[in-house]
């Protein structure tokens, strides 16, 4: 490995290493890549302790920088966050392999035969800021898609990840696959993620994985192409028809299960009819398990600013507001939203079919929390994030959407007149 301190040379090598390795996965049969990953996840779990107390280092080091409790939580790994790390690898492992898979086939008048055909990606760098656990997720669905990864995670869990990534690389030698597939950038030096924003040459793409400076700054200056969300400004509308047993339960937990998630609700919307009643519960419910309400049209906290909607809080903190229909509440989220997750609460069918056709989110949902956005509640084992543009991957990104396809086509001397 190049000197650590001479960032473009280091950064060469590990690409055009991942680049090797990439055309050499690309082949690989799907019961090596189900081998590494098991092996991988044995690891895990076999190195535990060893995780746990290299956790420990970078949550000592999330304090002295001043971490938010909600950071400190994405950044937390106990025996229970790893068994679901291992579930997950697990969960990955079992899934079908998506390379080669036939997208669709169809038969031309010229005596042509066209198969549209899964194909790996190639190499995909992972940017991602506190959460050690998107090592493991990260890896393991481009393993399974075919790709070579690069890793870059952030300085406040370099302890965490670097011991998860290890246990990747022990998996890889058991399947007897390239190690160099999946590689973790060894230092906290930011020029690395300047770096790897302008590696054209070597990778395919890069997934942005933090807060909305991180994103930012990687959708402005990355010559790669990127799958990214900026924000995930989630809003929970809840309609005049809406059950109260259902809408009190369902805006709690969207709210106060995980407040640092990206799914976690920001905004909520209250159609005028029930403002007054299931409205204020609700919001009287938020306040009591300790949530600051910043209202309009409702009793909160506080009044709400204008710049209170379209902000991502990741706090203990929700904007709420009154509608006078289910037709603002959509003109709001068209305003306000990121394109990342919305919920309509109601009974009322119509109402469903309306919310589901005119909100152009990522992730639309019905009677049911905002905190299911995610790619392991979505059957993918693990996400590599939540896409929220409209090119090639949208909404959870798991080991089918790190594919690309090629047109195989099969003629019988077949010329064109």
């Amino acid at each position: 490995m190049k000197d650590q301190t001479d960032i473009p040379a280091l950064m060469a090598e590990i690409g055009a290493r991942a680049k090797a390795a990439a055309a050499e996965l690309a082949h690989a049969s799907a019961e090596r890549k189900h081998a590494a990953l098991i092996a991988a996840a044995d690891a895990v779990w076999t190195r535990r302790d060893e995780i746990i107390s290299a956790n420990a280092k970078d949550m000592e080091f999330g304090r002295q920088k001043g971490l938010t409790d909600a950071m400190m939580d994405r950044l937390r790994l106990d025996e229970g966050r790893i068994q679901g790390i291992v579930d997950g690898l697990r969960t990955v492992a079992e899934q079908k392999d998506p390379v080669g898979d036939t997208i669709a086939e169809w038969d031309m008048p010229s005596g042509l035969r066209i198969r549209r055909v899964r194909t790996p990606l190639g190499v995909v760098g992972v940017i991602y800021e506190s959460r050690p656990n998107v090592t493991a997720d990260a890896g393991a669905l481009c393993l399974k898609a075919g790709n070579a990864v690069i890793l870059r995670g952030g300085s406040e869990s370099f302890h965490s990840s670097a011991a998860i990534h290890a246990c990747l690389v022990e998996g890889l030698k058991a399947a007897n696959l390239p190690e160099d597939a999946v590689q973790r950038v060894p230092t906290r030096d930011r020029a690395a993620v300047s770096e790897m924003l302008q590696m054209t040459g070597t990778i395919d793409v890069i997934v942005p994985r933090g807060g909305k400076g991180l994103v930012g700054l990687v959708q402005r200056e990355a010559r790669v192409p990127v799958f990214a969300h900026l924000e995930g400004i989630c809003h929970v509308y809840v309609d005049k028809s809406a059950d109260p047993d259902k809408a009190r339960a369902v805006v709690l937990n969207a709210k106060t299960r995980r407040t640092g998630i990206c799914g976690s609700a920001e905004c909520l919307l209250v159609h005028r009819d029930i403002a007054e009643t299931l409205g204020q519960q609700i919001v009287d419910d938020l306040i009591a398990a300790g949530v600051e309400v910043r209202a309009r049209g409702l009793k909160g906290s506080v009044e709400a600013a204008d710049s209170d909607f379209g902000t991502e809080f990741l706090d203990m903190k929700i904007a709420a507001k009154v509608v006078d229909d289910i037709d603002e509440a959509i003109a709001h989220i068209r305003e306000f939203g990121s394109s990342h997750t919305e919920a309509i609460l109601t009974e009322d069918a119509e109402a469903v079919a309306r919310f589901f056709e005119r909100v152009d989110s990522a992730i639309v949902m019905h009677n049911a929390s905002t905190q299911f956005a995610d790619g392991g509640e979505f059957g993918m084992g693990a996400e590599i994030g939540i896409a929220t543009g409209k090119m090639h991957a949208r909404g959870p990104v798991g080991a089918e959407q790190l594919t690309s396809f090629k047109y195989l086509v099969v003629g019988d001397g077949t010329l064109r007149p």
